[in-house]
Protein backbone atom coordinates (compact mmCIF):
# COMPACT_ATOMS: atom_id res chain seq x y z
CA UNK A 1 0.00 0.00 0.00
CA UNK A 2 1.43 3.47 -0.72
CA UNK A 3 2.48 5.07 2.56
CA UNK A 4 0.41 8.54 1.54
CA UNK A 5 -3.09 8.51 2.67
CA UNK A 6 -3.46 12.23 0.28
CA UNK A 7 -3.45 9.62 -3.18
CA UNK A 8 -6.92 9.59 -2.70
CA UNK A 9 -7.65 9.58 -6.31
CA UNK A 10 -5.64 6.73 -7.39
CA UNK A 11 -8.48 4.03 -7.31
CA UNK A 12 -10.70 6.61 -9.34
CA UNK A 13 -8.50 7.18 -11.93
CA UNK A 14 -6.05 3.65 -12.28
CA UNK A 15 -8.52 1.08 -12.06
CA UNK A 16 -8.55 -0.69 -16.04
CA UNK A 17 -7.13 1.59 -17.88
CA UNK A 18 -3.63 -0.34 -18.83
CA UNK A 19 -6.03 -2.82 -19.76
CA UNK A 20 -8.17 -1.22 -22.59
CA UNK A 21 -8.12 -2.35 -26.07
CA UNK A 22 -6.94 -0.27 -29.12
CA UNK A 23 -8.13 0.72 -32.20
CA UNK A 24 -6.46 -0.81 -35.10
CA UNK A 25 -3.82 0.79 -36.95
CA UNK A 26 -0.52 2.56 -35.49
CA UNK A 27 -0.60 3.19 -31.50
CA UNK A 28 -0.40 7.32 -30.69
CA UNK A 29 2.32 8.50 -29.75
CA UNK A 30 3.26 8.06 -26.58
CA UNK A 31 3.73 10.86 -23.50
CA UNK A 32 6.57 11.64 -21.56
CA UNK A 33 6.12 10.49 -17.59
CA UNK A 34 7.78 11.63 -14.89
CA UNK A 35 9.84 8.84 -12.98
CA UNK A 36 6.67 9.46 -10.11
CA UNK A 37 3.83 9.25 -12.35
CA UNK A 38 3.08 5.55 -11.67
CA UNK A 39 -0.42 3.52 -10.92
CA UNK A 40 -0.88 4.20 -6.36
CA UNK A 41 -3.18 2.10 -4.33
CA UNK A 42 -6.53 2.89 -3.19
CA UNK A 43 -5.51 3.96 0.66
CA UNK A 44 -7.28 2.84 3.47
CA UNK A 45 -10.04 6.09 3.55
CA UNK A 46 -11.26 5.45 0.06
CA UNK A 47 -11.68 1.78 0.79
CA UNK A 48 -13.81 2.46 3.70
CA UNK A 49 -15.48 5.38 1.36
CA UNK A 50 -16.39 2.88 -1.33
CA UNK A 51 -17.48 0.61 1.42
CA UNK A 52 -20.01 2.96 2.82
CA UNK A 53 -21.20 4.13 -0.76
CA UNK A 54 -21.88 0.24 -1.63
CA UNK A 55 -24.18 0.08 1.70
CA UNK A 56 -25.94 2.82 -0.36
CA UNK A 57 -25.93 1.31 -3.38
CA UNK A 58 -27.85 -1.98 -1.70
CA UNK A 59 -30.46 0.54 -0.27
CA UNK A 60 -31.47 1.79 -3.69
CA UNK A 61 -34.59 0.03 -5.08
CA UNK A 62 -32.88 0.60 -8.55
CA UNK A 63 -29.95 -1.89 -10.03
CA UNK A 64 -26.88 0.86 -10.57
CA UNK A 65 -25.28 -0.37 -14.19
CA UNK A 66 -22.60 2.26 -13.90
CA UNK A 67 -20.62 2.78 -17.71
CA UNK A 68 -17.39 1.17 -18.39
CA UNK A 69 -15.77 -1.68 -16.06
CA UNK A 70 -14.97 0.35 -12.59
CA UNK A 71 -15.13 -0.78 -9.67
CA UNK A 72 -15.24 2.35 -7.08
CA UNK A 73 -17.73 4.78 -8.59
CA UNK A 74 -18.73 5.74 -5.17
CA UNK A 75 -21.64 7.86 -5.77
CA UNK A 76 -23.25 5.76 -8.89
CA UNK A 77 -26.38 4.71 -6.78
CA UNK A 78 -27.24 8.20 -6.25
CA UNK A 79 -26.73 9.13 -9.19
CA UNK A 80 -29.00 6.62 -10.70
CA UNK A 81 -31.63 7.68 -8.41
CA UNK A 82 -31.67 11.34 -10.01
CA UNK A 83 -34.46 10.22 -12.64
CA UNK A 84 -37.50 12.90 -13.10
CA UNK A 85 -39.37 11.39 -10.10
CA UNK A 86 -36.38 10.72 -7.83
CA UNK A 87 -34.91 14.24 -8.28
CA UNK A 88 -38.64 15.74 -6.95
CA UNK A 89 -38.98 13.59 -4.24
CA UNK A 90 -35.22 14.20 -2.94
CA UNK A 91 -34.01 17.28 -3.33
CA UNK A 92 -30.69 16.73 -1.35
CA UNK A 93 -29.60 14.54 -3.70
CA UNK A 94 -28.90 17.82 -6.07
CA UNK A 95 -26.25 19.65 -3.94
CA UNK A 96 -24.21 16.48 -2.89
CA UNK A 97 -22.46 16.85 1.15
CA UNK A 98 -18.89 17.48 1.14
CA UNK A 99 -17.62 14.04 2.97
CA UNK A 100 -15.40 14.57 5.68
CA UNK A 101 -13.52 11.03 5.72
CA UNK A 102 -11.18 12.42 2.66
CA UNK A 103 -8.63 14.43 2.92
CA UNK A 104 -7.75 17.22 -0.11
CA UNK A 105 -5.89 16.36 -2.85
CA UNK A 106 -2.87 18.10 -4.66
CA UNK A 107 -4.18 19.46 -7.97
CA UNK A 108 -0.34 18.39 -9.01
CA UNK A 109 -1.01 14.68 -7.57
CA UNK A 110 -4.00 14.57 -9.81
CA UNK A 111 -2.39 16.04 -12.55
CA UNK A 112 0.22 12.91 -12.42
CA UNK A 113 -2.07 9.96 -12.02
CA UNK A 114 -4.62 11.49 -14.73
CA UNK A 115 -1.17 11.57 -17.07
CA UNK A 116 -0.03 8.02 -15.96
CA UNK A 117 -3.51 6.65 -17.07
CA UNK A 118 -2.95 8.97 -20.77
CA UNK A 119 0.78 7.79 -21.12
CA UNK A 120 -0.17 5.91 -24.38
CA UNK A 121 -2.17 8.49 -25.68
CA UNK A 122 -0.93 11.82 -27.72
CA UNK A 123 -0.30 14.89 -25.29
CA UNK A 124 -2.86 17.74 -24.45
CA UNK A 125 -3.36 20.43 -27.28
CA UNK A 126 -1.73 23.61 -26.81
CA UNK A 127 -3.59 26.17 -26.30
CA UNK A 128 -2.89 29.86 -25.29
CA UNK A 129 -4.59 32.77 -23.60
CA UNK A 130 -4.99 35.58 -25.37
CA UNK A 131 -4.63 39.36 -22.89
CA UNK A 132 -7.53 41.70 -24.33
CA UNK A 133 -7.14 45.79 -23.50
CA UNK A 134 -9.14 46.53 -20.20
CA UNK A 135 -10.15 49.45 -18.57
CA UNK A 136 -7.33 49.69 -15.70
CA UNK A 137 -5.84 48.02 -13.63
CA UNK A 138 -6.98 45.77 -11.19
CA UNK A 139 -6.74 45.78 -7.02
CA UNK A 140 -7.66 42.03 -6.95
CA UNK A 141 -6.48 38.86 -8.39
CA UNK A 142 -9.28 37.76 -12.08
CA UNK A 143 -11.66 35.18 -11.42
CA UNK A 144 -11.18 32.75 -14.00
CA UNK A 145 -14.24 31.55 -15.53
CA UNK A 146 -14.71 28.14 -17.69
CA UNK A 147 -17.59 26.98 -19.61
CA UNK A 148 -17.21 23.07 -21.08
CA UNK A 149 -19.87 20.77 -22.29
CA UNK A 150 -17.76 17.63 -21.56
CA UNK A 151 -19.91 14.99 -23.56
CA UNK A 152 -21.99 12.76 -21.10
CA UNK A 153 -20.85 9.38 -21.25
CA UNK A 154 -23.59 7.75 -22.36
CA UNK A 155 -24.19 9.53 -25.00
CA UNK A 156 -21.08 9.33 -26.18
CA UNK A 157 -20.50 5.50 -26.16
CA UNK A 158 -24.63 4.73 -27.16
CA UNK A 159 -26.12 8.14 -29.32
CA UNK A 160 -24.19 10.51 -30.85
CA UNK A 161 -22.73 8.26 -33.80
CA UNK A 162 -19.18 10.01 -33.94
CA UNK A 163 -18.31 7.61 -37.08
CA UNK A 164 -14.59 9.07 -37.16
CA UNK A 165 -13.53 8.72 -33.29
CA UNK A 166 -12.76 5.23 -32.75
CA UNK A 167 -15.01 3.43 -29.57
CA UNK A 168 -11.63 3.36 -27.92
CA UNK A 169 -11.28 6.64 -27.93
CA UNK A 170 -14.22 6.91 -25.66
CA UNK A 171 -13.74 4.02 -23.06
CA UNK A 172 -14.30 6.27 -19.36
CA UNK A 173 -11.72 4.95 -17.98
CA UNK A 174 -9.46 7.11 -19.96
CA UNK A 175 -12.02 9.93 -21.07
CA UNK A 176 -12.45 11.39 -17.61
CA UNK A 177 -8.83 11.42 -17.31
CA UNK A 178 -8.81 13.82 -20.34
CA UNK A 179 -11.21 16.33 -19.02
CA UNK A 180 -9.72 16.18 -15.53
CA UNK A 181 -6.14 16.97 -17.27
CA UNK A 182 -8.39 19.78 -19.55
CA UNK A 183 -9.49 21.69 -15.99
CA UNK A 184 -6.37 20.88 -13.94
CA UNK A 185 -4.26 22.83 -17.04
CA UNK A 186 -6.08 25.86 -16.60
CA UNK A 187 -7.59 25.60 -13.07
CA UNK A 188 -10.65 27.91 -13.33
CA UNK A 189 -11.87 29.42 -10.01
CA UNK A 190 -15.28 28.88 -11.12
CA UNK A 191 -16.34 25.83 -13.45
CA UNK A 192 -19.74 25.22 -15.60
CA UNK A 193 -20.41 22.39 -17.01
CA UNK A 194 -22.61 20.50 -19.05
CA UNK A 195 -24.28 17.01 -20.05
CA UNK A 196 -22.18 16.04 -16.67
CA UNK A 197 -23.38 12.28 -16.09
CA UNK A 198 -20.61 10.92 -13.42
CA UNK A 199 -21.18 14.06 -11.19
CA UNK A 200 -21.79 11.86 -7.80
CA UNK A 201 -19.13 8.96 -8.81
CA UNK A 202 -16.38 11.59 -10.09
CA UNK A 203 -16.19 14.88 -10.44
CA UNK A 204 -17.86 15.77 -7.15
CA UNK A 205 -15.27 13.65 -4.88
CA UNK A 206 -12.66 14.86 -6.81
CA UNK A 207 -12.91 18.39 -7.27
CA UNK A 208 -14.78 19.01 -3.62
CA UNK A 209 -11.14 17.52 -3.13
CA UNK A 210 -9.33 20.21 -4.87
CA UNK A 211 -11.32 23.02 -3.01
CA UNK A 212 -14.46 23.22 -4.99
CA UNK A 213 -17.70 23.41 -3.77
CA UNK A 214 -20.41 21.63 -6.43
CA UNK A 215 -23.95 22.06 -7.18
CA UNK A 216 -26.05 19.25 -10.02
CA UNK A 217 -29.07 19.66 -11.34
CA UNK A 218 -29.69 16.78 -13.78
CA UNK A 219 -32.55 16.78 -16.78
CA UNK A 220 -36.17 15.36 -15.71
CA UNK A 221 -35.70 13.06 -18.73
CA UNK A 222 -32.02 12.66 -19.61
CA UNK A 223 -31.44 10.64 -22.51
CA UNK A 224 -28.80 9.37 -20.99
CA UNK A 225 -31.45 7.01 -19.24
CA UNK A 226 -32.51 5.30 -22.70
CA UNK A 227 -28.66 3.65 -23.07
CA UNK A 228 -28.23 0.35 -21.65
CA UNK A 229 -25.84 0.07 -18.52
CA UNK A 230 -25.77 3.99 -18.24
CA UNK A 231 -24.59 5.71 -15.22
CA UNK A 232 -27.96 8.13 -14.39
CA UNK A 233 -29.07 10.97 -15.84
CA UNK A 234 -27.14 14.48 -17.21
CA UNK A 235 -27.34 17.54 -16.16
CA UNK A 236 -25.54 20.82 -15.36
CA UNK A 237 -23.27 21.12 -12.99
CA UNK A 238 -21.58 24.60 -11.17
CA UNK A 239 -18.28 24.38 -8.99
CA UNK A 240 -16.95 27.53 -7.16
CA UNK A 241 -13.58 27.44 -5.52
CA UNK A 242 -14.69 27.75 -1.71
CA UNK A 243 -11.07 29.76 -0.58
CA UNK A 244 -12.29 32.55 -3.03
CA UNK A 245 -15.74 32.60 -2.95
CA UNK A 246 -18.96 32.54 -0.62
CA UNK A 247 -22.03 31.28 -1.37
CA UNK A 248 -25.09 34.03 -1.16
CA UNK A 249 -28.18 31.82 -2.78
CA UNK A 250 -28.45 29.11 -5.34
CA UNK A 251 -31.24 29.28 -7.64
CA UNK A 252 -31.91 25.37 -9.43
CA UNK A 253 -33.88 26.16 -12.36
CA UNK A 254 -36.23 23.98 -14.89
CA UNK A 255 -36.49 26.42 -18.12
CA UNK A 256 -40.21 26.82 -19.45
CA UNK A 257 -41.08 27.29 -23.05
CA UNK A 258 -44.47 28.60 -23.82
CA UNK A 259 -45.63 28.40 -20.47
CA UNK A 260 -44.77 24.50 -20.97
CA UNK A 261 -41.64 23.05 -18.39
CA UNK A 262 -39.07 21.78 -20.36
CA UNK A 263 -36.52 19.08 -20.28
CA UNK A 264 -33.53 21.99 -20.11
CA UNK A 265 -32.68 23.00 -16.71
CA UNK A 266 -30.06 25.91 -15.21
CA UNK A 267 -28.34 26.66 -12.08
CA UNK A 268 -27.55 30.37 -11.07
CA UNK A 269 -25.81 30.85 -7.95
CA UNK A 270 -24.66 34.60 -6.14
CA UNK A 271 -21.30 34.78 -5.13
CA UNK A 272 -19.36 36.81 -2.94
CA UNK A 273 -15.57 37.35 -3.62
CA UNK A 274 -13.62 36.96 -0.15
CA UNK A 275 -10.96 38.90 -1.30
CA UNK A 276 -13.16 42.52 -2.56
CA UNK A 277 -16.44 41.23 -0.48
CA UNK A 278 -17.53 42.04 -4.10
CA UNK A 279 -21.17 40.06 -5.31
CA UNK A 280 -21.77 38.47 -8.93
CA UNK A 281 -24.13 36.34 -10.01
CA UNK A 282 -22.88 33.06 -11.97
CA UNK A 283 -25.43 31.30 -14.02
CA UNK A 284 -25.01 27.90 -16.70
CA UNK A 285 -27.51 26.53 -18.78
CA UNK A 286 -27.82 23.82 -21.75
CA UNK A 287 -30.90 24.83 -23.86
CA UNK A 288 -32.53 22.58 -26.65
CA UNK A 289 -30.37 20.94 -28.98
CA UNK A 290 -31.20 20.07 -33.00
CA UNK A 291 -32.70 22.22 -35.87
CA UNK A 292 -36.28 23.05 -36.10
CA UNK A 293 -36.32 23.80 -32.52
CA UNK A 294 -35.29 27.57 -32.73
CA UNK A 295 -38.70 28.62 -31.40
CA UNK A 296 -38.28 26.88 -28.80
CA UNK A 297 -34.84 27.68 -27.65
CA UNK A 298 -35.71 31.50 -28.03
CA UNK A 299 -38.61 30.55 -25.37
CA UNK A 300 -36.19 29.17 -23.34
CA UNK A 301 -33.84 31.99 -23.69
CA UNK A 302 -36.36 34.46 -22.34
CA UNK A 303 -37.37 32.42 -19.38
CA UNK A 304 -33.67 32.30 -18.56
CA UNK A 305 -33.23 36.23 -18.86
CA UNK A 306 -36.53 36.92 -16.60
CA UNK A 307 -35.21 34.68 -13.45
CA UNK A 308 -31.41 36.39 -13.57
CA UNK A 309 -33.80 39.84 -14.21
CA UNK A 310 -34.90 39.14 -10.74
CA UNK A 311 -31.60 37.21 -9.31
CA UNK A 312 -29.61 40.12 -9.97
CA UNK A 313 -32.15 42.57 -8.61
CA UNK A 314 -32.57 44.21 -12.05
CA UNK A 315 -28.95 44.13 -13.31
CA UNK A 316 -27.71 45.69 -9.75
CA UNK A 317 -25.52 42.44 -9.33
CA UNK A 318 -23.24 42.19 -12.20
CA UNK A 319 -23.67 38.55 -14.16
CA UNK A 320 -21.96 36.05 -16.42
CA UNK A 321 -24.18 33.72 -18.02
CA UNK A 322 -22.42 30.41 -19.45
CA UNK A 323 -23.71 27.70 -21.73
CA UNK A 324 -24.21 25.46 -24.61
CA UNK A 325 -27.23 27.73 -26.16
CA UNK A 326 -27.38 25.00 -29.09
CA UNK A 327 -27.37 28.21 -30.93
CA UNK A 328 -25.83 29.87 -33.68
CA UNK A 329 -25.11 33.54 -33.44
CA UNK A 330 -27.85 34.49 -36.54
CA UNK A 331 -31.33 32.66 -33.94
CA UNK A 332 -33.32 34.75 -32.14
CA UNK A 333 -31.83 33.40 -28.74
CA UNK A 334 -28.57 35.04 -29.30
CA UNK A 335 -30.43 37.84 -29.85
CA UNK A 336 -32.38 38.27 -26.94
CA UNK A 337 -29.10 38.17 -25.25
CA UNK A 338 -27.19 40.43 -26.78
CA UNK A 339 -29.98 42.93 -26.82
CA UNK A 340 -30.83 42.02 -23.05
CA UNK A 341 -31.77 44.68 -20.19
CA UNK A 342 -29.07 43.07 -18.80
CA UNK A 343 -26.92 44.52 -20.92
CA UNK A 344 -24.63 41.53 -21.21
CA UNK A 345 -21.65 41.20 -23.86
CA UNK A 346 -20.30 38.00 -25.33
CA UNK A 347 -16.61 37.22 -24.12
CA UNK A 348 -15.24 35.08 -27.05
CA UNK A 349 -16.80 37.91 -29.50
CA UNK A 350 -13.89 40.00 -28.30
CA UNK A 351 -10.95 38.06 -29.74
CA UNK A 352 -12.00 38.81 -33.52
CA UNK A 353 -10.65 41.53 -35.11
CA UNK A 354 -13.52 43.71 -34.87
CA UNK A 355 -14.74 42.78 -31.47
CA UNK A 356 -17.90 42.11 -32.91
CA UNK A 357 -18.15 38.00 -34.48
CA UNK A 358 -18.03 35.07 -32.61
CA UNK A 359 -15.52 32.32 -33.12
CA UNK A 360 -16.44 30.36 -36.36
CA UNK A 361 -16.75 27.15 -33.92
CA UNK A 362 -16.73 25.78 -30.50
CA UNK A 363 -17.42 22.06 -31.65
CA UNK A 364 -16.87 20.44 -34.62
CA UNK A 365 -17.61 16.42 -35.32
CA UNK A 366 -18.20 13.87 -37.76
CA UNK A 367 -21.65 11.76 -37.28
CA UNK A 368 -23.58 9.57 -39.63
CA UNK A 369 -25.79 12.77 -40.97
CA UNK A 370 -22.50 14.27 -41.71
CA UNK A 371 -19.60 16.94 -40.90
CA UNK A 372 -20.79 19.80 -38.03
CA UNK A 373 -19.41 22.96 -37.67
CA UNK A 374 -21.17 25.02 -35.68
CA UNK A 375 -21.09 27.86 -32.71
CA UNK A 376 -22.76 27.10 -30.30
CA UNK A 377 -21.54 27.78 -26.51
CA UNK A 378 -21.38 31.27 -25.29
CA UNK A 379 -19.44 33.14 -21.90
CA UNK A 380 -22.23 36.04 -21.55
CA UNK A 381 -20.77 38.89 -18.50
CA UNK A 382 -22.12 42.22 -17.58
CA UNK A 383 -20.39 44.88 -19.64
CA UNK A 384 -20.48 47.84 -17.36
CA UNK A 385 -19.42 46.16 -14.53
CA UNK A 386 -17.15 43.50 -15.41
CA UNK A 387 -14.04 43.34 -18.03
CA UNK A 388 -12.80 40.57 -20.12
CA UNK A 389 -8.54 40.59 -19.21
CA UNK A 390 -8.10 37.44 -21.10
CA UNK A 391 -9.47 34.69 -23.15
CA UNK A 392 -8.31 31.24 -24.02
CA UNK A 393 -8.06 30.55 -27.74
CA UNK A 394 -10.00 27.92 -29.47
CA UNK A 395 -7.43 24.80 -31.31
CA UNK A 396 -7.59 25.54 -34.81
CA UNK A 397 -8.36 23.39 -37.90
CA UNK A 398 -4.92 21.79 -37.97
CA UNK A 399 -5.26 20.69 -33.96
CA UNK A 400 -8.59 19.23 -34.55
CA UNK A 401 -7.66 16.95 -37.19
CA UNK A 402 -9.52 15.24 -39.95
CA UNK A 403 -11.61 13.02 -38.11
CA UNK A 404 -12.72 16.04 -35.88
CA UNK A 405 -13.49 16.02 -32.31
CA UNK A 406 -13.96 13.41 -29.80
CA UNK A 407 -10.78 11.69 -30.14
CA UNK A 408 -7.65 9.97 -28.93
CA UNK A 409 -6.30 13.86 -27.96
CA UNK A 410 -9.59 15.52 -26.39
CA UNK A 411 -12.85 13.90 -24.98
CA UNK A 412 -15.70 16.21 -26.01
CA UNK A 413 -16.81 17.31 -29.03
CA UNK A 414 -17.15 20.66 -27.47
CA UNK A 415 -13.99 23.06 -27.14
CA UNK A 416 -13.63 24.80 -23.59
CA UNK A 417 -13.83 28.11 -23.40
CA UNK A 418 -12.28 30.26 -20.32
CA UNK A 419 -11.95 33.70 -19.59
CA UNK A 420 -10.46 35.76 -17.00
CA UNK A 421 -12.87 38.58 -15.71
CA UNK A 422 -12.24 41.63 -13.20
CA UNK A 423 -14.51 44.21 -11.75
CA UNK A 424 -14.59 47.50 -13.11
CA UNK A 425 -14.40 49.94 -10.26
CA UNK A 426 -17.39 50.92 -8.72
CA UNK A 427 -18.68 55.02 -9.57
Amino acid sequence: MYQSPRRLCSALLQRDAPGLRRAPGPPPPPRRLSPTAAPRLASPRLLAAASAARDVARSCSRTVYPMGNGTSRLYSALAKTLNSSAASQHPEYLVAPDPEHLEPIDPKELLEECRAVLHTRPPRFQRDFVALPADGPSSHPPIRVMQWNILAQALGEGKDNFVQCPIEALKWEERKCLILEEILAYQPDILCLQEVDHYFDTFQPLLSRLGYQGTFFPKPWSPCLDVEHNNGPDGCALFFLQNRFKLVNSANIRLTAMTLKTNQVAIAQTLECKESSRQFCIAVTHLKARTGWERFRSAQGCDLLQNLQTITQGAKIPLIVCGDFNAEPTEEVYKHFASSSLNLNSAYKLLSADGQSEPPYTTWKIRTSGECRHTLDYIWYSRQALSVRSALDLLTEEQIGPNRLPSFNYPSDHLSLVCDFSFNEEP
